[in-house]
């Protein structure tokens, strides 16, 4: 272990949990689920810990808001097991799902640039007149009837059908996502990786109200950023003293 530990200084489980609001049982559980190193007993039986296991508890509560708690707890498992580069790479998963996130993120914010101003924006229920069916909706984004088909059996179009003729009818909300789908393929987007961003649309009732969502979309990934980067901090803090 590091020089600079206070190896005299013993802790009791009360100690570490008030600095950090926390229970004494959580303290207990997170020495038992492997984000502490092991601690000592006294021979009556009781748990000694050191300023080592406040720097590690102070490691994991600070990995929790960027990575969540399960990788926070592989990371550091990994840590104390001595698997350093392990918890690295897990580190670094962390760090490419949020650059995927982003660059989801980017390509919502294109597909929506992309359309026409003012396409499928929420207005009053469309009337019937208004309604499309599948070929030529299909001619008019450049596609065969055959994608439409496909796109929605995976979910990202929901187009009723024609009691009478049973044909497929796209009313303004199904072409609406009918058109975000296929900007989002051309920015070679996977069909599972797209039908998270159209359920986002149809929650949030339209292209406008997802539109008003991004700019909180994007603090919070950047609020994730400097979560990792303050929990890197912590961890280098945490090696260090583990020598």
């Amino acid at each position: 272990m590091g020089q600079n530990l206070q190896s005299g200084v013993r802790l009791r489980p009360i100690d570490l949990a008030r600095g950090h609001g926390l229970s004494t049982q959580a303290v207990r559980n997170y020495e038992e689920a492997g984000i502490l190193p092991v601690a000592d007993r006294t021979p009556s039986g009781y748990r000694t810990y050191t300023p080592l296991h406040a720097r590690a508890l102070g490691a994991f509560l600070a990995l929790l808001p960027g990575h969540g708690h399960r990788a926070a707890t592989s990371i550091m498992r990994a840590v104390n097991d001595g698997a350093v580069d392990e918890a690295l790479r897990l580190i670094d998963e962390s760090h490419a799902q949020l650059l995927d996130d982003r660059r989801t993120l980017r390509a919502v914010e294109t597909a929506l640039g992309d359309l026409d101003p003012g396409a499928g924006r929420e207005r009053p229920a469309p009337s019937a007149p208004g309604d499309t069916f599948i070929g030529p909706l299909a001619a008019k984004l450049g596609i065969k009837p055959a994608t439409l088909r496909t796109w929605e059996r995976a979910g990202l179009v929901r187009p009723r059908r024609d009691p009478r003729t049973g044909y497929r009818v796209y009313d303004e909300a199904a072409v609406r996502d009918a058109r975000l789908a296929h900007q989002l393929r051309r920015g070679g987007h996977l069909l599972e990786q797209i039908a998270p961003l159209i359920d986002r649309v149809r929650a949030a009732g339209g292209l406008e109200p997802l539109e008003a969502a991004l700019g909180d979309w994007h603090r919070r990934l950047s609020a994730r950023g400097r979560a990792m980067l303050a929990g890197a901090a912590e961890l280098e803090a945490y090696l260090r003293e583990r020598g």
